[in-house]
């Protein structure tokens, strides 16, 4: 099942290969299967989105969106206990995102000259909501309560429709607490597609927010790289962990954080660092032990061919190992993790210690769990209230913070070459003068 390697007996070719994600083998096949439902929903409209909702969930909605009727018929299908769970979810998701806010920004950089910085929410954003082979409450909850506080004036919601062609029932009252009520039946890389260029049924939005697979997050990518499409948040497809564990670790926890990962999906990948070869070798077997109770375990397996666990000399090389790989969510089951926190350079989201599974965070810790995939956490952060708003910048200047600074922007525009910028200068001061 989970293949074991010694990371010091390894050739630096051989440990590249061993840390790829295996979605990456279809790199150029699926970004041409994308661009062309990207292109047919561009062309065709709500036509085409039917037509690949016949072909990829076997189902034909009645109506792409979601009535009001199924928002009632939802809230009432729901246990006391779901509606309780996703209220309390709620509430943390809030208080964390909440916490957020920039504060007002206002420089006076010079007399006469003040700068400023202000925050002003997103016009339209659409947040997808994956529901493939299990339906994510959860990321309604994480996309749509930073939406919210952020004051957006438009936000939808596209997740794939059940076999009967309805939306989940929890997704649905997610939706409808968070003050969602245009929810769509549409998933995939078409609904991104839809999101991004509108339809008759399906505004066009001007930032996509939410994770998905790897056909969602290709056409993300794509959409977003048109001037014409729309901006995206950031490259979170199938999920990944990596857990970096000493002596201290028990197996059974460390297995069961392994599987929890490799449950979502075929081209989900899970990796084991650990200084113990003991705990490694326990680790495999308590896995198959684990995972063959699952009823997923069709998915965890296809997931566990791919993933790895990997024996290190010492924590250095673990954490030199983890940063290069640069994982979407990284638990340190160690017996000191804060002292090792600030070796973390490269992960969407950590999880110190033996008593913070990575199930919390996907659910109720507060924390958001749409996370950058594939290695981009090197450079991208998760999900956050940011990313729901834009930061623009205001400079004020009198006639007297123009005539101190207008000389230096001058001399500036000269030695660049840029002669209207000096002039656009050198009018006013000229004002100045006769003044």
């Amino acid at each position: 099942m989970l293949a074991l390697s010694d990371w010091s007996a390894l050739s630096p070719v051989e440990r590249a290969a061993l840390l790829a994600r295996p979605v990456a083998e279809r790199g150029a096949t699926l970004e041409a299967e994308v661009a062309a439902i990207i292109s047919a929903v561009r062309e065709q409209g709500d036509a085409a989105l039917a037509e690949f909702t016949r072909r990829f969930d076997g189902v034909a909605p009645a109506t792409l969106a979601a009535a009001a009727d199924e928002f009632a018929a939802a809230e009432a299908e729901l246990p006391r206990a779901a509606h309780a769970a996703i209220d309390r979810a709620i509430e943390n998701v809030r208080r964390f995102h909440e916490a957020q806010r920039l504060q007002p920004l206002a420089v006076d950089i010079a007399p006469g000259v003040r700068c400023e910085r202000i925050e002003v929410p997103i016009e339209a954003v659409g947040l997808y909501v994956p529901a493939g082979s299990a339906p994510l409450p959860s990321a309604a909850i994480m996309t749509a309560v930073p939406a919210a506080l952020a004051g957006c004036p438009t936000r939808i919601l596209c997740t794939p429709p059940r076999r009967d062609g309805g939306a989940d029932p929890a997704v649905l009252v997610a939706a409808a607490r968070l003050g969602i009520t245009q929810v769509y039946k549409v998933g995939g890389a078409q609904a991104i597609a839809a999101m991004a260029y509108g339809t008759a049924t399906i505004p066009k939005v001007d930032k996509i927010c939410g994770p998905g697979n790897a056909y969602v997050t290709a056409a993300k990518q794509q959409v977003a790289a048109d001037p014409a499409g729309a901006a995206l948040d950031l490259p979170a497809g199938p999920s990944e962990v990596l857990v970096i564990a000493d002596d201290s670790a028990r197996a059974d926890f460390v297995a069961a954080d392994l599987l929890a990962q490799a449950e979502h999906d075929r081209s989900a990948q899970v990796l084991l660092v650990t200084t113990s070869r003991r705990l490694a070798r326990e680790v495999v077997a308590e896995v198959e032990r684990q995972q063959a109770r699952l009823s997923r375990r069709a998915i965890t397996r296809a997931a566990l061919a791919a993933s790895r666990v990997i024996v290190v000399d010492d924590l250095e090389a673990a954490f030199a190992v983890s940063n290069a790989y640069a994982p979407e969510h990284l638990i340190l089951a160690l017996d000191a993790p804060r002292e090792w926190l600030a070796r973390v350079r490269a992960a969407g989201s950590v999880f110190l210690g033996h008593w913070s599974p990575e199930p919390i965070g996907d659910y109720c810790s507060g924390t958001n769990h749409v996370l950058p995939t594939y290695g981009y956490a090197r450079a991208y952060s998760g999900l956050s209230l940011a990313d729901f708003t834009k930061r623009i910048t205001v400079q004020e200047l009198t006639p007297s913070g123009l005539a101190d600074l207008g000389p230096v922007a001058r001399t500036l525009a000269g030695l660049e070459g840029l002669d209207a910028h000096a002039a656009a200068i050198e009018v006013r001061l000229a004002a100045l003068a006769r003044a």
